[in-house]
């Protein structure tokens, strides 16, 4: 879709929001995952998408798909892209090349529920999280861009949900 068709679409859905901001609260599309043996997971959308992750073999996996915390990275790059991608068809910018990396370290004594030397246990998720953004549009400034960026990213939903974690809640059924 070109960048003035985006732009199109999201003046409409401003408008709409706008004059009914009740429309603009909605259910996400869930995400299904089942264990296939191992450390084997699928997930799926409800499009019928599917995608298999797995664990390294150092951990006792088949190392055969990536992990679920490569996915995570992969779901903030996309997202902080895709917005913004967003706001530059918004602001009639023309990107001529965009690029989001995320990147993150983390303990692998975490997932193993061990405890660090002061016996302490070792946080699980990711120490932290970089995105780094390459970004180009003939004829705009850096300091342009570089708003257009800070601008987007504030509001990009996957990058907001880990700058401002969201409640967790847990429901178990336990089957017979």
């Amino acid at each position: 879709m070109a960048s003035n068709d985006i732009a199109a679409a999201l003046e409409r859905v401003h408008a709409v929001l706008t004059r009914r901001p009740e429309t603009g609260l909605h259910d996400d599309a869930s995400a299904t995952a089942q264990w296939r043996g191992g450390l084997g997971v699928e997930a799926w959308h409800a499009n019928g998408t599917r995608v298999s992750t797995d664990m390294p073999r150092e951990l006792g996996g088949s190392g055969e798909y990536v992990t679920p915390g490569w996915f995570f990275r992969a779901g903030v790059a996309s997202c902080a892209t895709t917005s913004i991608a967003m706001a530059a068809a918004t602001a009639g910018i023309e990107l001529s090349s965009l690029e989001v990396k995320a990147s993150s370290r983390s303990d692998t004594r975490g997932v193993l529920g061990m405890a660090d030397a002061a016996g302490e246990r070792v946080y699980a998720g990711p120490l932290g999280l970089v995105l780094d953004v390459r970004i180009a549009a003939a004829g705009v400034d850096a300091a342009r861009l570089q708003a257009l960026v800070d601008g987007a990213l504030s509001h990009s939903p996957i990058p907001c949900a880990v700058a401002h974690p969201t409640a967790l809640s847990i429901n178990v059924e336990i089957s017979a």
